[in-house]
């Protein structure tokens, strides 16, 4: 069965272009959110495999939610997504659970081997 994926991210472009990415490589992308009291919603309603998660939002931002939802499931494995230049936030986001991250514009190899690296 293929893993299940929360994609969330406030840019609709980038939403579309890591979902084209997993989607073609076998993953099933159940939901998206556009930041991230959304992705904490989310998460608790779809109970996805993994999520790939914006640092920077509108609302509430990408390290926060990894927060609250890690506070609900503390084996929930999440990938931060951050811009060039963001090393302090994937840090800090590292240390509060997420599990890797991936360097926006987006690499398909990298994405893809840090989400299998991730749900294996």
């Amino acid at each position: 069965m293929a893993h299940r994926i929360l994609i969330v991210d406030d840019a609709a472009f980038m939403r579309m272009m890591i979902k084209d990415i997993l989607t073609k490589n076998g993953f099933s992308v159940v939901g998206e959110a556009l930041d991230g009291e959304e992705a904490v919603a989310k998460y608790k309603e779809l109970t996805p495999d993994l999520v790939t998660m914006d640092i920077t939002m509108p609302e509430m931002d990408g390290i926060t939610a990894l927060k609250e939802i890690r506070q609900f499931n503390d084996q929930a494995k999440i990938v931060m997504c951050s811009a060039m230049g963001q090393q302090t936030m994937v840090i800090e986001a590292i240390q509060a659970g997420a599990k890797d991250f991936i360097v926006k514009p987006f690499q398909e190899d990298r994405v893809i081997d840090a989400i299998q690296k991730v749900l294996n």
